[in-house]
C-alpha cells in the first residue's frame, strides 16, 4: 500500500510531537512492506529525497517569513501535491491549518485524520483564534473519511460533539536502557532530591499552579522546570516566582539527559490539561518516574490509579509533602512501566495503524487520474 503523511514539519524528527510520531510510524510501515511518503517543510534541515526507505516530498513553507499564516500555505501546498499522487491513504496529523482546505482534499484516496487534542481550548489563543480552531475541528471531524483519536477522552468527545465514531490509537514510548545518576549533578541536584516539571510554558499546562503549590512547602527539595521560558508567559513565571531552589533550566533536547532527570526525580509533575495522550507523560512513565498529574480525563485514562492527582496549588503542596511508602512507589512505577510495554508499545501501535489504514480484505478506494 502507498501512504502519504502530512501535517508535520517533517522527518527525521527535529522538533518533537507529531514529527516524532511520523518518524516512528513511517519507519514501521516501511519495515512492514508499505510505500511511505512524508511531506517535509522547505525549512526542514534534511534536504534529501529519501530517508531510511521513506520518500520525502519537500513543499514550500513560508512560516519563517510570514509567521503562522505560513502554516496554512504549507499545508495547502502539501494538499495540492497530494492531489497529483496515487496514495491509497493520506494521513493528516492534526487539523489546525489543513482542514480549512477540506474542499481540495484529494479524491480517490482515504483521507484519515488524527484529531490531536482540543486545540481551541488552549488559553494562549485569543477569542477569534479559538473560534476558528473550533470550526477547524468541525471541518476535520465532518469531512475525514476516518478519524483517529489518540485518547479515549477524545474518542468520546468526537462521538458526543459530532456524532462521529473514531478509532482509538494512542502514541507510544520506548523504555530507556539506563539512567545516568551523574546527570542531575550538572545542575547541583541529587538523585531523588528534587521535583521536576517538563512542559511548554503555557497556562493550560498549569505551571503556575505547580509553582505556587511548591512555594507553600518547606522547599527542602528544589523544583526544576524544563522548558523554554522565552515566551511572554514563561517570562512572567520567571519574574514572578524567584527562589534559590526554583530552577528554570530551559529546554533540553538530549534524550538521555531528559530520561535521567525524569527517572531520578522525587516527583514528576505533569500539568497538561488540554489534549489527548501526551507523549511527554508516556516518556515519564517509561522512565520509571513517580508521577503527580493534573486531574483530568486525559491523564486519568493513561495513568489510572497509578499516580497522584492535583487540581489546585493546595493539592500540589499536599502531594509534595506526603510520606509515600516504598511499596506504593514500587507499585506505581512498575505498573506504569508495564503499560508502556503492553499498551503504549510502538510495535503494537504501528500494527494497529496498519490494520486501521489498510483493513484486511478491503480494496483501496478507486483512484481518480
Amino acid at each position: 500500500m502507498k501512504i502519504g503523511i502530512l501535517g508535520t514539519r517533517g522527518i527525521p524528527n527535529a522538533y518533537g510531537g507529531f514529527e516524532q510520531f511520523a518518524e516512528y510510524l513511517s519507519q514501521g510501515l516501511v519495515q512492514r512492506g508499505h510505500s511511505v511518503w512524508v511531506y517535509n517543510s522547505s525549512d526542514h534541515p534534511y534536504k534529501e529525497k529519501e530517508w531510511k526507505g521513506i520518500q520525502i516530498i519537500h513543499c514550500t513553507d513560508w512560516e519563517s517569513r510570514i509567521g503562522t499564516a505560513g502554516q496554512f500555505v504549507y499545508d495547502y501546498n502539501c494538499l495540492k501535491d497530494a492531489r497529483r499522487r496515487d496514495f491509497d491513504v493520506l494521513l493528516q496529523l492534526g487539523y489546525t491549518s489543513n482542514s480549512v482546505w477540506h474542499r481540495i482534499w484529494p479524491k480517490g484516496m482515504r483521507n484519515v485524520v488524527n484529531m490531536d487534542g482540543l486545540e481551541w481550548k488552549r488559553s494562549k489563543y485569543g477569542p477569534l483564534t479559538r473560534k476558528f480552531l473550533k470550526r477547524a475541528e468541525g471541518w476535520a471531524a465532518r469531512h475525514g473519511d476516518l478519524l483517529i483519536a489518540d485518547s479515549i477522552g477524545i474518542r468520546d468527545y468526537l462521538r458526543q460533539e459530532y456524532n462521529r465514531s473514531s478509532v482509538y490509537i494512542p502514541y507510544g514510548a520506548e523504555i530507556p536502557r539506563d539512567f545516568d545518576p551523574a546527570i542531575p549533578h550538572r545542575w547541583g541536584l541529587q538523585p531523588d532530591g528534587y521535583f521536576m516539571l517538563m512542559a511548554r510554558m503555557e497556562p493550560e499546562n498549569n505551571i503556575e499552579m505547580i509553582i505556587r503549590g511548591w512555594m507553600d512547602t518547606p522547599k527542602d527539595k528544589p523544583l526544576v522546570l524544563v522548558g523554554n521560558p522565552g515566551n511572554a508567559f514563561g517570562q512572567q513565571m520567571v519574574s514572578t516566582y524567584q527562589h534559590e531552589k526554583l530552577h528554570f533550566i530551559g529546554a533540553i533536547y538530549e534524550a538521555p539527559v531528559i530520561h535521567s532527570l525524569r527517572h531520578h526525580s522525587a516527583r514528576y509533575l505533569h500539568g497538561h490539561s488540554v489534549g489527548g495522550t501526551n507523549p511527554s507523560l508516556l516518556e515519564a512513565m517509561a522512565c520509571g518516574a513517580l508521577i503527580a498529574a493534573h486531574d483530568n480525563i486525559f491523564n486519568k485514562a493513561v495513568l489510572e490509579d497509578n499516580a497522584f492527582y492535583f487540581s489546585s496549588p493546595a493539592d500540589v503542596t499536599a502531594i509534595l509533602q506526603q510520606e509515600i511508602t516504598p511499596e506504593t512507589i514500587r507499585t506505581f512505577k512498575e505498573k506504569n512501566t508495564n503499560k508502556i510495554r503492553d499498551t503504549y508499545n510502538w510495535n503494537k501501535i504501528i500494527d494497529t495503524y496498519e490494520e486501521t489504514l489498510f483493513p484486511a480484505g478491503k480494496t483501496p478506494a478507486p483512484r481518480n487520474y
